[in-house]
């Protein structure tokens, strides 16, 4: 860091120390964060008690924060209480310009349910999500999100939307502000007790919901009880939610992508016009079937002992069991691929072999079955204590104390692993990626038909995410001038981040006793949505057959290190961080225009831990069945100054234009710091991560105009750019890791992160029209063009996550009985991550959804809320030839009663 800097960086923190106070930050509570220059210290606050009701009531509501804040942000308010404007948070911010989402973390492919929210076409990792303006401890109940892949970004499938008063995405950096979002917070806000205007307030919703393709209903429970005395000096609120719901997904996958026959495969002997040609590795008829059980709930206090004193303290739990099951039937085409001649008439076109017959031979397993049924669970809790203190009329001060903790746990693997159509042959044709591989095998498919068994993992894997934190934060208001306020505040933090992995279970003679285990099959019309032709009528083992069987016939180790032991080190590590921040914030006004500037101080201490693994015994620090390991340490201190500004001018009465720039850093994804190298035998390729990595930092600047031509009407346009210096990409190399197969040292093709200089360039356009006294309509539409200077191995520069197109419409209808909503989101193909060590991407995707409601009384109220309309299939691919895999997840139907007391 160059001495200026440091230099600057010094002068602001004696600065802080020697200025005097400061108002309590909206950001981290329920109060105004637009922090408008136009508003007093009780207009800020007086927002906080209005009741908004009503589609209608809630976009104005929302458009009324937004044209008031200084810096550039979207905002979402609940229609009443426990109803946002969609069922799920991450599908409300779906709907605004500038917000994508994503259905899943890592390799588990597409889902029904938004998890991940992103912001101006970037990975969910730069988009900070906060509640209440402090950070929240995230967990994820995908086994690979629990070790190899862990992001910064938080799971929405944890927080109900139930608890959300209001949602403010902030696009434009403000020194005060919580670092960690390159491209903006997401601030998550709940209601407190003493908000509400009646001393009792009761709210109960009843209901149920329905899955099609899993055709199960299940229930859905949520309730909140608050209580304000009458002097508005103390109050309590408690909400409680429980949450359950089946999901079934159908699907063709391609697991690990296609093969690329070598010179050294046997099938180059007898067809050398083969070499360098791709294959479908595993052609997967897969199914699978979750139940996520939710349930948790918000406690908020407040007390007043003074007018000029509030004190509060916030408890927050969500915990969801996850358990689900995975079965794919697939053909081995990379096993009998590679070493036998296809028979004449073969087709190869842009480097695929597009069609295929295979003769059978007599010994050759055509067909592996994977059956994986796993426990799973995750959960997030928080705990707070505030104090808003009014030291003057001019002066105010806000502390905060904090925890929290995410855990994703998988404590149970029960996978069994079965190989047949034993010399039955098989055949291939593909057709692009845009629809499946049509395949068949010729051999036995039935139980009887399958013998040889093998398993693998049985492994537990758990993942923790922690932080305490504290922060001051002061405001000093002036009656006079230009300068109408200025903010300062500190803010420290610990957090730790660790993946573990340390016990598992030797595996037995499991086949005697599952082989005659209870069977069950596939559904009758799987997969009908998807198209193609592949095996359909299939069996599977129950998950009470398969769990039975290996747990009677494993041995679950009480020491797990050593090298007899099941301590799987190559899946372990963890990142700790301390952050020290500090900033100073001066907030302007003129007649017909407002502002800020300021500065943040950013110091990161950051400790890595993780293992490469090692050859010779007397190198290792540690070793288990898993391969010897020696520990890897590495430190890492960043400091930084980050400057912002924001200008609104008010051109006319109703015309506002508003410029931002800034610079924001992000640090990289945990995984990709500490991941310790590790492989699949499959196709001899891996993934590691990189402790030398550098932070993320972001140029931005951002300049718009908003139109508010009538209430509740909006029009207007944004263009905005970043500029990412050390932004992570992947690259490859090779790395001798230890192979579970030959159990020694072999060469893997390792995916490794890599800082590369990134950019993003865009335009956001807003449109929102009320027809009449009950109707009205909104469309927005975001484009992106991002790329970086790092060359993927498939030769492109696409950024990970960015869509370049993004658009919503949507209409609605409202009177004082019935209202009605409909709204559809369409995105652009975007690159999800590596596959193997080969780039795959999301293709372009639409959902449509519908709401309905009724007021029966004052008292009750029905929701109808639909998802997922247009049922779509969700399709992923490495290139225009090259199809990686096909979701289909059904609709979702959401019935609830609502009473309100």
């Amino acid at each position: 860091m160059s001495h200026r800097k440091t230099l600057l960086a010094a002068s602001i923190v004696a600065g802080l120390c020697l200025s005097v106070g400061a108002y309590a930050q909206d950001s981290t509570q329920n109060q105004d964060t637009t922090q408008s220059a136009a508003s007093n210290k009780k207009d800020v606050k007086s927002l906080s008690t209005v009741t908004v009701t009503g589609i209608r009531g809630s976009v104005e509501k929302s458009l009324d924060i937004k044209r008031d804040a200084n810096a550039n942000i979207e905002v979402v308010t609940a229609e009443d209480v426990g109803k946002l404007p969609a069922h799920n948070v991450a599908d409300t911010l779906q709907r605004l310009p500038g917000v994508n989402i994503s259905s899943s973390s890592a390799d588990e492919g597409g889902f029904d349910e938004a998890d991940r929210v992103s912001l101006r076409g970037t990975s969910p990792s730069l988009t900070q999500t906060l509640i209440d303006g402090h950070s929240v401890g995230t967990a994820d109940w995908f086994v690979l999100s629990q070790g190899g892949n862990m992001g910064r970004s938080v799971s929405y499938t944890l927080l109900p939307s139930e608890l959300v008063s209001r949602v403010e995405v902030q696009k434009s950096s403000e020194a005060r502000l919580p670092d960690g979002g390159t491209t903006g917070n997401i601030n998550i806000i709940t209601r407190k007790p003493l908000d509400f205007e009646k001393q009792f307030t009761t709210n109960l919703s009843v209901g149920a919901v329905n899955s099609t393709l899993a055709d199960k209903t299940d229930p859905q429970l949520s309730g909140l009880f608050n209580y304000k005395n009458a002097d508005s000096t103390f109050g309590v609120m408690l909400q409680v939610f429980k949450q359950k719901r089946h999901l079934r997904r159908e699907a063709q996958e391609i697991p690990g992508g296609f093969y690329t026959i070598k010179p050294t495969d046997g099938v180059a002997s007898t067809n050398p016009d083969l070499v360098g040609v791709a294959i479908p590795g595993l052609l997967g008829s897969t199914l699978f079937e979750q139940t996520r059980d939710r349930k948790g709930g918000l406690l908020e206090a407040q007390f007043k002992p003074n007018n000029d004193l509030t004190l509060g303290l916030s408890a927050f739990r969500s915990d969801m069991d996850a358990n689900n099951y995975n079965r794919n039937f697939m053909l081995f085409g990379n096993s009998f691929g590679a070493s036998q001649a296809p028979e004449p008439g073969y087709k190869v076109e842009n480097g695929v072999l597009t069609h295929a017959n295979y003769a059978g031979v007599p010994g050759t397993n055509y067909v592996v079955y994977d059956m994986i049924y796993r426990e799973a669970k995750s959960k997030t809790r928080y705990y707070t204590l505030d104090a808003d203190w009014q030291a003057s009329d001019s002066l105010s001060a806000k502390f905060q104390a904090g925890t929290t903790k995410g855990v994703g746990e998988t404590p149970r693997q029960f996978i069994a692993e079965v190989t047949g159509s034993n010399g039955g042959g098989a055949s291939w044709t593909t057709h692009g990626n845009s629809a499946p591989v049509d395949w068949s095998t010729n051999g036995d498919i039935s139980p009887a038909g399958f013998g040889n068994f093998g398993t693998w993992g049985n492994q537990q894997v758990k993942a923790t995410d922690k932080e305490n934190w504290g922060t001051a934060d002061f405001t000093q208001y002036f009656n006079t001038g230009v300068l109408n306020s200025f903010n300062y505040g500190v803010r420290y933090a610990k957090h730790e981040r660790r993946a573990q992995s340390p016990e598992g279970a030797t595996p037995g003679n499991i086949w005697p006793a599952l082989q005659n285990g209870a069977t069950a099959n596939y559904p009758g019309d799987f997969a009908g949505g998807i198209g193609g032709t592949f095996p359909r009528d299939l069996w599977y083992f129950t998950p009470g057959a398969l769990k039975g069987a290996i747990m009677a016939n494993s041995t679950w180790l009480s020491n797990n290190d050593g090298p007899t032991g099941r301590h799987n080190y190559g899946g372990e590590f963890s990142v700790n961080e301390k952050n020290f921040a500090a900033y100073f914030q001066a907030n302007f006004e003129g007649e017909n225009w407002s502002g800020n500037v300021g500065l943040r101080y950013v110091g990161i201490d950051q400790d890595i831990d993780s293992y490469r693994a090692v050859s010779n015994v007397a190198d290792a620090d540690v070793s288990s069945l898993f391969g010897q390991w020696v520990r890897l340490h590495t430190n890492n201190k960043i400091h930084r100054v980050l400057p912002s500004a924001n200008l609104k001018f008010n051109m006319a009465e109703n015309l506002v234009f508003r410029f931002a720039a800034s610079q924001t850093q992000t640090l990289p994804d945990y995984s990709a710091l500490g991941q310790s190298a590790s492989g699949s035998d499959l196709n001899k390729t891996g993934a590691a991560g990189n402790p030398n990595l550098k932070p993320v930092l972001s140029t931005n600047f951002d300049a718009g105009i908003e139109w508010y031509f009538m209430p509740r009407g909006l029009l207007s346009a944004t263009a905005y750019s970043m500029n990412l210096k050390d932004y992570v990409a992947y690259g490859t190399v090779d790395q001798q890791l230890f192979s579970e197969l030959s159990h020694q040292l072999e060469t893997y093709r390792v995916s490794m992160p890599i800082n590369a200089d990134a950019k993003v360039t865009g335009v956001e356009l807003a449109y929102d029209q009320p027809i009449g006294k009950y109707f009205g309509v909104n469309a927005n539409y975001t484009y992106a063009d991002g790329s970086t200077d790092h060359t993927w191995e498939d030769g492109s520069h696409n950024l990970l996550g960015t869509s370049k197109n993004t658009y919503n419409v949507g209409a609605y209808f409202e009177n004082d009985t019935f209202g009605a909503r409909v709204s559809y989101t369409h995105r652009s193909a975007f690159l999800i991550g590596l596959s193997g060590a080969s780039p795959y991407y999301q293709d372009k995707f639409g959902t449509l959804s519908a709401s309905l409601s009724y007021k029966a009384t004052d008292w009750l109220s029905f929701s109808l809320d639909a998802l997922n309309l247009n049922n779509p299939t969700y399709k992923y691919y490495q290139s225009s030839v090259i199809p990686t895999s096909f979701y289909e997840n059904g609709r979702q139907y959401y019935l609830n009663a609502h009473l309100s007391f």
